[in-house]
């Protein structure tokens, strides 16, 4: 019978039998690009969730605000000049609220007030049980509306509360399920102690929607008035800025936020800000960087998993050539040509890592598919390009390392490979 590269599917056929009849020499063969393709699909599918939480969390907070704080916010480290910064001003809002004429309205926000060093204690107590997880933020009354939250149970925090600087509590889904065993009906109302006094907890707010790994710090938040923080933790002076811009003027009113600061705070022209200003889109650029180093990291692991795959794949190839010198002398004697050689092994080779690429997406998507159950919290999708491009590029490991040994075969002598013995 004459086989030649006018009957692929006698060829392919061909490339089928001599790997199904040393399968377990073939799987070995492929263990690399099982490996890579595992990597890749799965490091992908996590990144890709992990990017999603992201987005979904600086969206439900709000994509037109902008934050202003006098120390670097957001993912990273700071920089070590930033402890001489002087921290912003109530004044430093009305300027912006006055002299812009894109900023819809300023939130005050004195953040995590029990956290930074000795002071103020935030540890609340009621009836014998402790909640030691808490972070505290003293807030203006706007800051409901510019952050987007919702009270589940009872009322928010008032102008009237601010001025006259009560000791009232809104808190958390997490200080709730700590004291009062996750009714937060029951909450509202009651007077628990913290910092050395009573306060009353007047609402508590809804659960946010969107969480990273399950989690959102605002679960943790207890929020009391702005002028109420103040009065409680004098040496607390940090205050965060969160700009509401008015609707599509974003970009215009961080410009304008940005010269307001710069002139009271004496920036001279040429000099970095000496305070910190972001948007949702800086976060989620933010955030990219930080996933485009692990996804770096792990494209070189699967990249290596796939050379390891393909010089194994070349191997086996040889040595099937060796192995096959008289099938190869008998082909071409009865009329085989170059062609239909190089075609031959090129495609047990391609077939081969086609084959590992396979039964490494089956691998990878259960392990995605149980990640995805354990965590559902990550909105993580296998999306389809995963899956084509890994196979593509098994495929082309294949036909990249397949050549030497097809070309080898194909330039043996006929009448040599039959006298091989």
């Amino acid at each position: 019978m004459r086989v030649s590269a006018s009957l692929p599917i006698e060829v392919l056929k061909m490339a089928y039998d001599s790997i199904a009849s040393h399968k377990f020499r073939s799987m070995l063969t492929v263990m690399g690009i099982v490996v890579g393709v595992v990597t890749a699909i799965v490091v992908s599918t996590i990144l890709t969730g992990m990017r999603q939480s992201i987005i979904s969390i600086v969206e439900e907070y709000g994509t037109n605000n902008i934050y202003v704080f006098h120390f670097s916010t957001g993912i990273g480290p700071r920089n070590r000049d930033e402890r001489n910064r002087k921290p912003l001003t109530e004044a430093d809002a009305m300027a912006i609220l006055t002299q812009s004429s894109t900023v819809e309205d300023v939130a005050l926000v004195a953040p995590s007030i029990g956290s930074w060093g000795s002071g103020f204690d935030d540890n609340l107590v009621y009836e014998g049980k402790n909640y030691r997880w808490a972070l505290t933020d003293g807030v203006s009354a706007n800051y409901m509306t510019i952050a987007n939250v919702v009270v589940k149970h009872g009322r928010w925090l008032t102008e009237s509360d601010d001025f006259q600087r009560r000791r009232v509590l809104v808190v958390g889904v997490n200080t709730v399920e700590a004291l009062f065993n996750g009714d937060g009906e029951e909450a509202v109302g009651k007077t628990v102690r913290m910092n050395g006094a009573s306060w009353e907890i007047i609402g508590v707010i809804e659960k946010r929607k969107a969480g990273f790994f399950g989690e959102n710090e605002e679960d943790r938040k207890i929020f009391l008035p702005f002028r109420t923080a103040r009065k409680e933790a004098p040496t607390r002076d940090a205050l965060l800025h969160i700009v509401q811009a008015k609707p599509a003027q974003l970009n215009e009113a961080v410009l304008e936020v940005e010269g307001i600061l710069r002139q009271r705070r004496d920036v001279k022209f040429g000099d970095p800000n000496n305070f910190d200003i972001k948007t949702a889109d800086n976060f989620i650029a933010q955030f990219d960087g930080i996933i485009g180093g692990v996804g770096i990291a792990a494209i070189v692991i699967s990249m290596l998993g796939l050379l390891v795959g393909g010089i194994g794949v070349m191997n086996i190839m040889l040595v099937s050539v060796t192995e096959r010198t008289k099938e190869i002398g008998i082909r071409k004697a009865i009329g085989a040509t170059r062609g239909a050689i190089v075609f031959q092994f090129l495609a047990e080779a391609m077939s081969m890592t086609l084959f590992g690429g396979l039964i490494g997406v089956v691998i990878a998507l259960g392990i995605s598919n149980l990640i995805i159950f354990l965590i559902p919290s990550i909105p993580a999708q296998i999306q389809p390009w995963m899956i084509a491009v890994s196979l593509f590029v098994s495929v082309g490991i294949g036909l990249v390392f397949g050549v030497l040994p097809a070309r080898k075969a194909a330039k043996l002598d006929p009448i040599e490979c039959l006298r091989y013995e």
